[in-house]
């Protein structure tokens, strides 16, 4: 059942096919490199060990615009967060927040204990985000990113607290 706070208009759900062309565009503006053209496709249709969800802003009660995304890679008791990312225009409302903490809700009734990611070096916005949920620098990869060769650090975040993020969900 999708996660709804009707005074912020923000509906959290899986994905579904109808949302890939807007995903795909949402990937497009947020990332200097995006994912391949049907990676979301593959994720969602294909791949059983994935959470894909996305965030919708209510504009009104008739229509509503895709704001986020996340994927997540499951493991057995361990995730890997390929992607998340919001409009821009709409970050540093809490929205991010509360689309990983409902994904990672998710990945607990999977049985998950620990996740994983990469952020870059110099993205300090995303990395106070994982730092709100507990990540922790783990390690770091040299020249991680091709467009750039920044270094991508490791997070983990261990273990998954389910009462942390349903504090961090219910408070976006």
């Amino acid at each position: 059942m999708p996660e709804r706070n009707t005074a912020s208009q923000l509906i959290l759900r899986p994905m579904t096919i109808a949302d890939l062309s807007s995903v795909e565009e949402l990937d497009r503006v947020s990332f200097s490199t995006p994912w391949p053209k049907d990676a979301f496709a593959y994720e969602l249709m294909r791949n059983r060990n994935s959470v894909c969800w996305v965030a919708e802003w209510l504009k009104d009660i008739n229509q509503s615009v895709l704001i986020g995304s996340i994927v997540i890679w499951l493991e057995i008791q361990k995730a890997h967060i390929g992607t998340l990312a919001i409009k821009p225009g709409f970050r540093k409302r809490g929205f991010g927040q509360r689309l990983l903490a409902a994904a990672l809700l998710v990945c607990i009734q999977r049985g998950v204990k620990n996740v994983t990611l990469e952020v870059r070096a110099g993205n300090l916005a995303a990395q106070a985000l994982y730092h709100k949920f507990g990540f922790e620098a783990s390690g770091l990869k040299e020249a991680y990113y091709q467009d750039t060769h920044e270094d991508a650090l490791i997070m983990v975040l261990d273990p998954l607290n389910e009462d942390r993020l349903d504090e961090l969900l219910n408070r976006g």
